[in-house]
C-alpha cells in the first residue's frame, strides 16, 4: 500500500537569481522568436532577477558557451535557445545529438537547471508554431520550465541540508 505524499512547495525565483540565455544566431528569425518569448515570459515570472544574453553562431557552439558560463558565472539557471531545420543529409540530427548530449552532462555535472530548447524540426512551418506562434513558443515554455527548476533546486538543496 503506497501513501500520498503531499507536493514539495515550490520557492520563487528571488531578486538576486541570475538566468542566462544562451541562443544561436542561425536562423535568427526563428531564434530572436524564442528569445523574445523567453524573456517576456521571464518577465512575468522573475521580474526581480537578472537575465544575460548571450548569442552564439550556431546550436553547436552553444554547449561551448555554457560551459564557459559555468565556470565564470554559474548561474541559478540557464536557457539554450536554437534552431536546426533538417535537410537532406544527417549533419542536423548530428549537430542536434550533440547538443542534447553536451547540455544534459554539463547540467549533470553542475547541478545547474540548463533548459534545453534547441529545436530540430522538419520544416519551416513547424518553426514559425514552435519558435513565432503565440499558441505554442518554446521560448515561453523555456522560461517557466527555468523558473520551475530555480525552485525545485532550492527546495531540494535546502531540504537535504536541514537532514
Amino acid at each position: 500500500m503506497s501513501q500520498a505524499v503531499a507536493p514539495m512547495p515550490r520557492v520563487p525565483v528571488g531578486a538576486r537569481d541570475q538566468i542566462t540565455i544562451v541562443a544561436s544566431q542561425y536562423n535568427q528569425q526563428f531564434t530572436d522568436g524564442l528569445v523574445q518569448a523567453a524573456i517576456n515570459e521571464l518577465g512575468n515570472l522573475a521580474s526581480q532577477s537578472r537575465v544575460d544574453l548571450i548569442r552564439v553562431p550556431g546550436a553547436y557552439e552553444i554547449p561551448l558557451a555554457t560551459k564557459l558560463i559555468l565556470e565564470n558565472e554559474k548561474p541559478q539557471a540557464i536557457i539554450c535557445l536554437g534552431l536546426i531545420l533538417e535537410g537532406e543529409t544527417a549533419h542536423a540530427e548530428l549537430i542536434a545529438s550533440s547538443v542534447t548530449d553536451q547540455l544534459l552532462s554539463l547540467s549533470l555535472n553542475n547541478n545547474i537547471p540548463i533548459i534545453h530548447e534547441v529545436l530540430l524540426v522538419e520544416n519551416q512551418e513547424q518553426a514559425i508554431a514552435r519558435c513565432l506562434g503565440d499558441k505554442i513558443n518554446r521560448g515561453t515554455d523555456a522560461a517557466r520550465a527555468a523558473a520551475e527548476m530555480i525552485g525545485v533546486c532550492k527546495e531540494l538543496t535546502k531540504t537535504s541540508r536541514n537532514r
